[in-house]
C-alpha cells in the first residue's frame, strides 16, 4: 500500500521481459507488483546483504524499507546491500542471462545427458561459421562457462587454441561439459539420496520453516508497533 506504481513500472527487469517475452501477456498485477512481494520476502528477516546475481535489482527493496522507515518514523528495516560471488552473471545456452523464463537453463536437476546435449546446442562466437575460422573466446558464452569451471590451464590452452582454430566449438563444448559435470556429480549424488528420503527433506524444511517463523514473528511485532497497529 506504501509502494507507487510509478516505482513499479521504471523497474528494469519489468521492461525488459516485456520486450522479450512476445508470447504472454505480462501486462498483469501479478508481473507489475511481483517486486513488491520479493521485497516483503526479503526485509521479513531483516538482512544486511541478500546473496543476488548481478542482474537482480535490490532498489525497489531498499527503497521500500526507506520508505517504510520515513512514513511511520521508525528504524524498523536496514537497507540491504547485494553480495556478489565471483561470478556474479550466468549466461544461458542462448548467450542471454540465464532465466527460467527464457528456457536456457542448465538445471541442478538435470541429468548428465541433458546437461551435455544443453551445452552441445549452446550459441558460440557469432562470426565463426566454419571449423577453420578462428574465434574469440571474449564474446563466447562457452568460453564464460570455461572461466567458471574449468582450470586455468585449460582457460589458457582454450583461449589460444579458439583464437587460431586449432579448437572446433564442439571439441570446446566437451571440455567445458567434462568440467561441469565433474563439479555437478556430488550434487547429483546427494540429490539423489535425499529422494530416497523424503521424510528428512521434509524434516529440513520444517525445521528451516520454524526458524524463519521466529524471525518473522519478532519483525512483525515490530511492524505492528510502527504502525499502531
Amino acid at each position: 500500500m506504501i509502494t507507487p506504481v510509478s516505482w513499479l513500472e521504471r523497474n528494469p527487469t519489468y521492461k525488459e521481459k516485456q520486450e522479450e517475452i512476445k508470447e504472454k501477456d505480462l501486462t498483469t498485477y501479478g508481473f507489475l507488483g511481483y517486486p513488491v512481494l520479493q521485497a516483503a520476502d526479503i526485509l521479513l528477516y531483516k538482512p544486511d546483504f541478500v546473496p543476488v546475481g548481478k542482474d537482480q535489482h535490490l532498489e525497489l527493496t531498499r527503497e521500500l524499507a526507506r520508505r517504510f522507515n520515513d512514513i511511520y518514523k521508525a528504524s524498523v528495516f536496514p537497507e540491504p546491500k547485494e553480495h556478489l560471488t565471483k561470478f556474479p552473471k550466468v549466461l544461458g545456452t542462448d548467450g542471454r542471462k540465464m532465466s527460467k523464463s527464457y528456457n536456457n537453463t542448465i538445471n541442478l536437476s538435470d541429468s548428465e545427458p541433458v546437461v551435455r546435449q544443453k551445452l552441445k546446442t549452446m550459441v558460440t562466437d557469432p562470426a565463426r561459421v566454419r571449423r577453420t575460422d578462428p574465434g574469440n573466446p571474449d564474446i563466447c558464452p562457452v568460453y564464460e562457462f570455461h572461466n567458471i569451471y574449468s582450470t586455468q590451464a585449460v582457460r589458457d590452452q582454450v583461449n589460444k587454441d579458439c583464437r587460431s582454430a586449432a579448437i572446433g566449438c564442439i571439441d570446446c563444448k566437451k571440455l567445458v561439459a567434462d568440467h561441469i559435470v565433474e563439479q555437478l556429480a556430488p550434487i547429483w549424488d546427494t540429490r539423489a539420496k535425499l529422494i530416497q528420503e523424503p521424510s528428512r527433506v521434509e524434516e529440513i524444511v520444517e525445521a528451516g520453516s520454524k526458524r524463519a517463523a521466529t524471525v518473522a514473528k519478532a519483525t512483525l511485532a515490530e511492524v505492528n508497533e510502527a504502525m499502531k497497529i
